[in-house]
């Protein structure tokens, strides 16, 4: 279709950067809601080029899913967007599908134009229960409440940034074409930070890196990964919901831009058996005050107490919640011990079979690193299990952490049975989420051969809940 007659907005990404990371800064001095609401009003409102406002929200699983409303809509009825719920898996039931959509306009991101279309802007949405309150199935709600009660009550600042790794394999659609193909084609065989300039894997990586650059991300360093055609593009720290909130855009541009390519960016934990598999390291800290908690310079490791007792609760704790951190059945092949699998429940600053592992630091940058979290698992059930299990779970004193007595479980059943005994995933999530969420695992899990095997079997890819099929959710 000709495009002559259309004028919607499409900025430079250097004025994209611009006003992203304007509107980035807002969200981390935590300016007033009221204040930024007005500002992002009068801003559609004067733009005349905006034609439309996509409002993202997650379910249960970490499923995002996306609404686009017409401004001119959005501006008379942003009070009162509404949605049927039982449409989302795990979310309410038929009889009680009415649902609401609350817009969180600090998560507001200006939008490149080549990848999201001219004239948008994006905005994550709070989900909204009949009565008002927030829907006890939004994670993200969750996360933003407890961040939000640590702040007031504890002065805390909950800050975290991901290392996430991913495939690029050849041709669009590679995973739901799985169970015909029966393989994965990779698309750069060069390994760990190589691969030339122009060829396949270096193009998608730069021009990921440059969508994120547009949208505020803050970029640090990006290269290919050990693995044949596997990437990691890194950016910095966030507060907790902003940096959860930027996995599920990142995921997002790296699957919008491998498909622009022809190909296709996979976020399976163990895609391909024989190689390493992705994780998506999570490196938290807590601050107070503008300071790092987890900072000691007399520490061992120069790691404080606080820090100490943090990790200890996640270790007290890592087979409670190795569910919210491995969802899939595939992310099980990954907890592999041939691979650097990060499976043993113990810390260590060097060894990274460690399921926590602590990075060299300083004052500013001190922090732990979460290693056995996969690339598929819903970013906000991880926030919010790794800080809430940190800050208020039990702990085990045990006199050595860094010699594994216990290990991560190496299949989903074993994930499920532990989650569901745990007393402390039902203090983490109230027993009517925990039950949903089990059930949706359990499906999945009954949909796949118990047994993993040593090759990738159709089921556990084509019923994996990132891999966009409608069809086959429904047939749970």
């Amino acid at each position: 279709m000709s495009t002559e007659y259309r004028s919607f907005q499409a900025l430079s990404y250097g004025e994209l950067e611009e006003l992203n990371l304007k509107a980035k800064e807002q969200r981390r001095k935590r300016v007033d809601a009221g204040k930024i609401r007005e500002e992002r009003l009068k801003y559609l409102t004067d733009e005349k080029g905006i034609k439309a406002v996509t409002v993202l929200f997650c379910d249960l699983e970490g499923r995002l899913h996306m609404l686009d409303y017409d401004k001119k809509f959005l501006l008379k009825s942003y009070e009162n967007l509404t949605f049927d719920g039982s449409s989302i898996r795990g979310f309410t039931a038929q009889k009680e599908s009415d649902l609401r959509l609350g817009i969180d306009w600090s998560a507001f991101y200006f939008a490149p134009a080549d990848i999201f279309g001219a004239g948008k802007v994006l905005v994550f949405g709070d989900v909204i229960d009949k009565d008002g309150t927030p829907y006890g199935g939004d994670t993200r709600g969750l996360l933003k409440t407890f961040a939000k009660e640590q702040h007031e009550k504890n002065k805390y600042t909950l800050n975290a940034a991901n290392e996430i790794e991913g495939f690029l394999f050849a041709g669009v659609d590679a995973e739901r074409n799985f169970g015909t193909t029966g393989k994965f084609d990779y698309v750069n065989t060069g390994g760990y930070y190589h691969s030339l300039p122009g060829d396949p894997l270096r193009t998608f990586i730069d021009t990921v890196a440059e969508v994120q650059r547009a949208m505020g991300f803050e970029n640090e360093k990006d290269h290919p990964e050990v693995a044949p055609s596997q990437f990691e593009i890194n950016y910095g720290y966030g507060e907790v919901v902003a940096a959860a909130d930027q996995i599920q855009l990142y995921k997002l541009v790296c699957r919008q831009v491998a498909t622009r390519l022809g190909m296709t960016a996979s976020f399976l934990p163990k895609p391909v058996v024989g190689v390493n598999g992705s994780g998506m390291h999570t490196n938290v800290s807590i601050s107070k005050d503008g300071k790092n908690l987890f900072w000691d310079p007399k520490g061992e490791e120069k790691l404080s107490a606080t820090g100490w007792a943090f990790l200890d609760r996640i270790l007290t704790h890592g087979n409670d919640i190795c569910l919210m951190l491995n969802s899939s059945v595939n992310a099980y092949r990954r907890l592999d011990p041939h691979f650097e699998a990060p499976n043993q429940i113990k810390a260590s600053a060097v060894d990274r079979g460690s399921m926590i592992r602590i990075p060299i630091g300083n004052e500013r940058s001190m922090r732990v690193e979460v290693r056995s979290v996969a690339p598929d698992s819903n970013p906000y059930l991880v926030m919010l299990s790794v800080f809430k299990t940190g800050i208020e779970g039990d702990t085990s004193k045990t006199k050595n952490l860094r010699q594994a007595e216990r290990y991560l479980p190496d299949n989903i059943y074993t994930a499920i049975e532990n989650f569901r005994d745990a007393a402390w995933t039902t203090k983490l999530l109230g027993a009517d989420v925990k039950g949903r969420y089990a059930d949706l695992k359990q499906a999945s899990a009954d949909r796949c051969p118990r047994l993993l095997g040593t090759f990738v079997k159709p089921q556990e890819v084509l019923f994996h809940h990132e891999v966009y099929n409608q069809f086959l959710w429904n047939q749970f």
